[in-house]
């Protein structure tokens, strides 16, 4: 019997596997938004003025490698050889369009790094503050305890 044939008898799927209500209703990849936007909301809500023309954005790996011999520049961080997250400063397209700087998570070498929810998010929330403080051009601490910190 194929599975059209179960469909059209009424023997097929019949509503969602999982209710809304539980946690894992949500894919991997909206867990990892959520808490990426989670994190970045902390920081946000200290520097809202100073990030308004700044975007968040998140790919699933990297497409940058190095070569032999090199390291990462300042804008990447990473985990060795492994970039986590980038920060593109703002620019020209190539069509000669403005472009606003964006901050970039990589969203599979950031979850591998992390064994459960709770240490991803405080893994991009670590990340996001090395980000910022390099668009800022702060120090991270500064970042974390914001403009009217110690």
């Amino acid at each position: 019997m194929t599975s059209r044939r179960a469909e059209r008898r009424g023997h097929g799927p019949r509503g969602p596997v999982l209710p809304p209500e539980v946690p894992r209703w949500r894919s991997r990849a909206e867990e990892f938004d959520a808490a990426a936007l989670e994190a970045f909301a902390e920081i946000d809500q200290h520097w809202h003025t100073r990030l308004q023309h700044l975007d968040l954005a998140v790919d699933m790996v990297p497409r940058m490698r190095l070569r032999p011999g090199e390291s990462w520049p300042e804008e990447v961080v990473a985990d060795g050889l492994v970039p986590l997250a980038r920060l593109v400063p703002a620019g020209v397209d190539r069509s000669g369009q403005p472009t606003r700087a964006r901050l970039v998570l990589f969203r599979r070498p950031l979850t591998r790094r992390a064994p459960d929810p709770d240490d991803l998010r405080d893994l991009i929330y670590s990340v996001l503050v090395e980000l910022v403080s390099q668009h800022l051009e702060i120090s991270p601490d500064e970042v974390e305890s914001g403009p009217d910190g110690p």
